[in-house]
């Protein structure tokens, strides 16, 4: 206690040979280090609810297409189920890195990355080629896909460049792109575009599944299968890091999104539109 009151400057207790008790100063400090302690015994609660409890800020990256047609109507869902937990999602095509972002969970297209986080494979993201019947009827069905050489191209541009319609025919790549009338990043605008009729479109059956239930847009088949690369299994990941899963909040939002996309793929193949 000699030393404390030496730090402060300060006597805090009246000494006499019969009792020991505070002086003015002394008890103004006891009263602020009662509040501190019980600030600090409060902030112990926080951090062992926040340990227990899905709760805080969860940061969610994604592409943009998939996020604004897939991501957000299932966090409406996940946000009802977890009011504790503030979701600060951003959606974009460029890729990023989940520990120079601060990201908790990023959701891409394409390949199983080469990061030291998990990979989780949540549904087929291969691209299909597609038409309006009315540019069907106008222009005709193509029946092989060195055919599509001579329609018009609506194509979708990514971080990498833009996306070629590909066939392997008698172990041989060929590019079968027809001549470009459209080139963009936004999906939906080239989705509005293909619905009107002005060219074929590849993109992912999950971005175009609600036009081909409704029929206006109609798949193009062919016995060589068309792809916008030449590695097999594109996919759409969830990324996160190994010992992230361990916070409530990250565990709640891999285990509620890894079932409901997985769910989701299942219904597109199922009905095969």
């Amino acid at each position: 206690m000699s030393d404390l009151e030496k730090s402060l400057g300060a006597t805090l207790l009246k000494r006499s040979t019969r009792l020991v008790k505070l002086t003015e100063v002394g008890q103004v400090y006891y009263n602020d280090m009662q509040l501190v302690l019980n600030q600090l015994e409060q902030s112990k609660e926080t951090i062992r609810s926040y340990q227990t409890t899905p709760m805080g800020r969860l940061r969610i990256s994604s592409m943009v297409g998939f996020g604004e047609k897939i991501l957000l109507p299932l966090l409406d869902e996940f946000a009802a189920l977890y009011p504790q937990i503030v979701l600060d999602v951003s959606l974009s095509d460029e890729l990023s890195t989940l520990e120079r972002d601060d990201v908790d969970i990023a959701i891409r297209g394409g390949y199983a990355p080469n990061e030291r986080v998990l990979a989780i494979r949540l549904m087929d993201n291969s691209f299909i080629p597609v038409a309006a019947p009315r540019y069907l009827d106008t222009h005709g069905i193509p029946s092989h896909p060195f055919e599509l050489r001579a329609h018009k191209g609506l194509y979708f541009k990514t971080p990498l460049g833009l996306t070629p319609w590909l066939c392997h025919i008698d172990n041989q790549w060929h590019d079968v792109s027809g001549p470009a009338v459209a080139i963009s990043n936004n999906g939906a605008w080239l989705t509005k575009k293909v619905c009107a009729g002005d060219g074929i479109l590849m993109s992912t059956r999950w971005a175009l599944a609600s036009h081909l239930q409704s029929g206006a847009l109609q798949e193009l088949k062919f016995e060589h299968p068309l792809t916008i690369t030449q590695h097999a299994d594109m996919a759409v990941y969830l990324l996160y890091q190994k010992q992230r899963y361990a916070v409530p909040k990250v565990k709640a939002a891999v285990d509620f999104l890894v079932e409901r996309l997985k769910a989701a793929d299942a219904r597109y193949i199922k009905n095969d539109y």
